[in-house]
């Protein structure tokens, strides 16, 4: 069951790393009324926009923000957001990091900049791009290659679970190494969620 809603500014992410990582970088930058609700999967936005819109707690939110990866289509995902905010009775904004007029004021923010496919793992890899670790993973990645093993269906993601591995405690996901101060937050690759973060 979802946590109630207890803060003026609600953010919907799609599912528990997000939600990890975003609470961090929240704490990093000091707002203390924002709140994140996982929607387990893009595919459950509709679903989750209706059981938020009934919350007790909904009346007194004044940002309601969702953030989605990419994926293959930007454009698709952004429209797709915009067509379950309308079937739900909520504003709807005209383009992606820009709120919407009307109550709650509402925003998307679509990983990783609107504009390519991809996901928050992107965002991620070009915050460590050129680092001395991720010269090593760029180097495995291509020795599969090499060795004409296929490579996994996501190599973001993956990309991410090898730079992991070269932290203190190797086995965390995205979010937990969000938690645990993995990720260097004055980097320029994060300045676009820091950004939308305040603007709620």
């Amino acid at each position: 069951m979802a946590q109630e809603i207890s803060c003026p500014k609600l953010v919907l992410v799609e599912g528990k790393d997000d939600e990890l990582f975003f609470d961090a970088l929240r704490q990093h930058l000091g707002l203390g009324d924002i709140q994140f609700r996982q929607i387990g999967g893009k595919a459950n936005l509709r679903n989750a926009l209706r059981g938020v819109a009934s919350d007790p707690g909904f009346s007194k939110v004044i940002a309601l923000g969702i953030v989605l990866d990419a994926d293959d289509n930007p454009k698709a995902t952004f429209q797709s957001v915009c067509d379950a905010l309308q079937k739900v009775g909520l504003p709807v904004p005209t383009q992606p990091m820009t709120p919407a007029s009307g109550h709650p004021r509402v925003s998307v923010m679509i990983l990783p900049n609107a504009q390519n496919p991809g996901s928050l793992e992107d965002v991620c890899l070009k915050a460590v791009a050129g680092t001395p670790v991720m010269k090593c993973v760029d180097k495995f990645f291509c020795c599969l290659q090499r060795q004409g093993l296929p490579l996994p269906k996501s190599l973001p993601k993956a990309k991410v679970l090898a730079y992991l591995t070269s932290k203190p405690e190797p086995d965390k996901r995205l979010g937990e190494s969000a938690q645990a101060g993995y990720w260097d937050w004055n980097h320029p690759a994060f300045g676009d969620l820091k950004d939308f973060l305040r603007s709620l």
